[in-house]
């Protein structure tokens, strides 16, 4: 068959290497409309549910009974309700019914009934909403910290940078699982040294990323994952009891936390019975709120290439976040994991959050090339600073971060790699060469920097653990050796474990160690000229690119 040449260029666009199929409800793939989603209802008696969508209690499932029992206002459900599902989602939009009035109607709706509500909203509606509803009044983004060979000192670089340029938290994971002490080391010490604040934590099995935090080794926690089905969570050896019982030990320590979920993880996990991902991740959300957490990471997260597959499918993750910001939970909506070949396609998925703005924009922003993320690759890496910088300008939009200067992030780097090479010195856990520090100040990725000897550095990792290493211990091993900056920036952070303020819904810090959360900043957002506009100082700061033609140089 003789070919049109314009279709043979177009089966070779990038786009067209992505995987597509048509929707297949029986087996989950479909994105906010399945034949076999319930209809919205409820029946109270006696102050409990009784009938939640169209099951009565005896016929729940222990995420039904969790909902039924912890995430829903049962003096409020009936008449909340009652009220049409068209009515609600205008009042979404409308910029005359307060962000308030929503959270409590909402309060008292089921899973059914707020898939319903979600439903009626295009994605220009759900941006507007979302505008209104996200509960921080200026958003603010997440990093991944991460690298090939778990390099302590490619890690405190990367995470002094980010920090400089205005991540407020960072994550770090390991390519090898035994790595995580020293990745957690050098995450808090890097963060601080770029600017005092940041909020960091080390995703790990679960037990370790606790005994890690409990160390004060790390300040916050997001991977305790969620699903919704309870096939899926009995698979996970899991229920929402252990998970709302492991959320109450990091909290008793001190340590903020939000739960993770995100439509097509059920897919993945052969067992959505028949239901659509917005359904099935509305009743992760109520999981998270019954359990008392105070945020949520979701938006598919590394599922995001399911819910991309289908018809609707970037609406549905959009609409997710909505649902959880609707629900007053603490918002930080994926954009991590890359799921398109299409530069375009990436760039018009994460503007759904970008523009409106989130409390995290990214959950994982690659502040590293992304053959280093461990996380499996973010729609935006450290080689796309620039252009993220400029879409702010273009746009007027704060996206949490800011250009910064070559030679400032050279210093910074620099000290940040010093910085940790002093204490695993001190604490008797490895040499650092300065070579090794001189090249990372400079590296852009782990191919160029110096190797180490891994099998030394996991058995110091070890090591680390057995000796009881915490926190405090690190205040000093910075301190006694000239860090003193960095020392008093780590025992701030870890004050904040017994004041608590960070704990707070949305919470971030600034460089003066001040909360700014959904408590002390809420989203005053009521239509044109009112909420958060980008101005003054911040506005002075986005537009100072690099790159930038000076006028008195024409």
């Amino acid at each position: 068959m003789k070919r049109s040449k314009r279709f043979e260029l177009l089966d070779q666009r990038p786009e067209n290497q992505d995987g597509y199929i048509r929707e297949w409800p029986e087996k989950g793939f479909v994105a906010m409309h399945s034949p076999y989603d319930p209809a919205p209802s409820v029946k109270v008696q006696d102050g409990r549910i009784v009938e939640m969508d169209g099951k009565r209690r005896e016929d729940f499932d222990f995420i039904d009974e969790f909902i039924a029992d912890y995430a829903i206002d049962v003096t409020r459900t009936e008449d909340m309700m009652a009220m049409d599902s068209l009515e609600i989602a205008r009042m979404l939009v409308d910029i005359h019914v307060d962000r308030s009035v929503i959270v409590k109607i909402v309060s008292g709706l089921t899973a059914a009934k707020i898939t319903e509500v979600i439903g009626h909203l295009n994605v220009v509606e759900m941006m507007m909403a979302m505008q209104k509803m996200r509960a921080r009044r200026v958003p603010a983004n997440q990093a991944h910290i991460t690298n090939k060979e778990d390099n302590p000192l490619q890690i405190a670089a990367d995470a002094a940078e980010g920090a400089l340029r205005g991540f407020a938290e960072e994550e770090t994971t390991m390519a090898v699982a035994r790595y995580a002490p020293f990745n957690a080391l050098a995450l808090f010490i890097g963060s601080q040294a770029g600017r005092p604040g940041v909020l960091t934590q080390c995703s790990a099995e679960e037990a370790v990323e606790l005994d890690l935090g409990i160390r004060g080794l790390t300040t916050y926690a997001e991977t305790i994952s969620v699903y919704g089905t309870e096939s899926v969570f009995v698979d996970g050896d899991d229920t929402p009891y252990s998970k709302a019982f492991l959320a109450s030990a990091y909290a008793s320590r001190g340590l903020k936390m939000r739960f993770t979920s995100g439509s097509g993880s059920e897919v993945l996990m052969g067992n959505a019975e028949g239901k659509s991902m917005l359904y099935l991740e509305v009743r992760c959300i109520m999981i998270t709120k019954g359990a008392g957490v105070q945020g949520l990471q979701n938006g598919s997260v590394s599922c995001i290439g399911i819910p991309a597959s289908v018809p609707s499918g970037i609406r549905e993750v959009l609409g997710e976040n909505l649902v959880a910001a609707m629900l007053d939970l603490e918002v930080a909506s994926s954009n991590d994991q890359s799921f398109s070949h299409s530069d375009m396609r990436r760039t018009a998925r994460t503007m759904l959050q970008f523009l409106p703005g989130t409390d995290f924009i990214f959950s994982g922003y690659a502040g590293e090339p992304n053959y280093d993320n461990m996380f499996a690759g973010s729609n935006f890496d450290a080689l796309d600073y620039d252009i993220y910088n400029i879409l702010q300008r273009d746009m007027m939009v704060d996206g949490g971060l800011r250009p910064v200067k070559e030679e400032d992030v050279i210093e910074v780097r620099r000290k940040a790699g010093r910085a940790v090479a002093a204490v695993l010195r001190y604490l008797d856990l490895a040499e650092v060469s300065e070579e090794e520090v001189e090249a990372v100040a400079y590296a852009n990725g782990s191919d160029e920097i110096l190797p180490r000897d891994r099998a030394a550095d996991i058995a110091s990792c070890q090591d680390m653990l057995k000796r009881q290493i915490t926190g405090l211990d690190v205040v000093k091993a910075l301190y006694h050796t000239g860090f003193a900056d960095i020392a008093s920036s780590v025992l701030s952070m870890l004050k904040q474990r017994i004041t608590g303020d960070y704990m707070h819904t949305s919470a971030i810090l600034t460089d003066q160690f001040e909360v700014i959360s959904a408590i002390t900043e809420p989203n005053d957002y009521k239509g044109p000229g009112t909420g958060y506009r980008v101005s003054g100082k911040r506005w002075e700061e986005i537009k100072n690119i690099p790159h930038i033609i000076e006028v008195d140089e024409l």
